[in-house]
């Protein structure tokens, strides 16, 4: 795989699209104190700061988590004063070059009421975090086959211009038929029609599904890294000292 420059620059959207989203269409849905904020509980479990360079921005995140909080946290490796990074995660992002994107007959809308059928779907393929209201980020496209839901997709943070296909899943019993891909451009149809740019994140150990995204019009734009992050307490602090 290679790494494509697409639109990449020193402060592009993309290198901060959960601030992005935050600060712009996804506002309503937002917790924020200064240069911190995050999704509402039971939304999505992300954080952001505006800046992982300045102090004032994990200040901020610190008075959003209170004593002792975590926060889940792009583009940091080494903690900042009075933080400690509990676990990393390394991934991929890729962005939309020359997806045929289309709608599908048989992709059903979801909403409120389907919601334990998808976390119960999510449960068992784990396509990544999925809370109660996530279906209240964007649309959520479902198969359903014999009336039970089969195979997931949807969108999830929107910075402004882009939008994020994420929970892409399929039921183990029905994979191979190519199913997520469908759902995949169906959803992309919606985001462009709006005018808007689809965009998707990836585990970066998961070499079947990029090399599918790949495959159908998407390309690598840059590796990422989410990282927990906890803050320590002062008494901890004054103990390290």
């Amino acid at each position: 795989m290679s790494v494509t420059t697409l639109d990449a620059g020193p402060s592009h959207i993309l290198d901060n699209p959960a601030w992005a989203a935050l600060t712009g269409p996804h506002a309503h849905f937002a917790e924020r104190i200064g240069h911190a904020a995050r999704y509402h509980q039971e939304v999505a479990p992300f954080y952001a700061v505006s800046d992982e360079d300045d102090p004032r921005a994990w200040v901020d995140l610190a008075a959003l988590v209170g004593p002792g909080g975590t926060a889940s946290v792009r583009g940091v490796t080494e903690a900042a004063e009075g933080w400690e990074v509990v676990r990393t995660g390394h991934g991929v992002q890729l962005v939309d070059t020359g997806l045929r994107a289309e709608p599908d007959p048989e992709a059903v809308r979801l909403g409120p009421h389907d919601v334990p059928e998808i976390l119960d779907l999510v449960a068992r393929t784990e396509p990544g975090p999925y809370l109660p209201r996530t279906v209240e980020m964007g649309t959520y496209l479902g198969i359903r086959h014999d009336g039970r839901l089969v195979a997931l997709a949807g969108e999830r943070l929107h910075p402004p211009g882009w939008t994020e296909i994420s929970a892409v899943c399929t039921d183990p019993a029905y994979r191979g038929r190519g199913l997520a891909t469908r759902l995949v451009r169906a959803v992309a149809a919606g985001i462009k029609e709006r005018g808007e740019r689809p965009f998707l994140h990836a585990r970066a150990d998961n070499a079947n599904a990029i090399r599918l995204y790949e495959s159908i019009g998407f390309t690598l734009r840059r590796h990422t890294v989410f990282s927990l992050v906890r803050q320590i307490e002062a008494a901890v602090l004054e103990e390290r000292a």
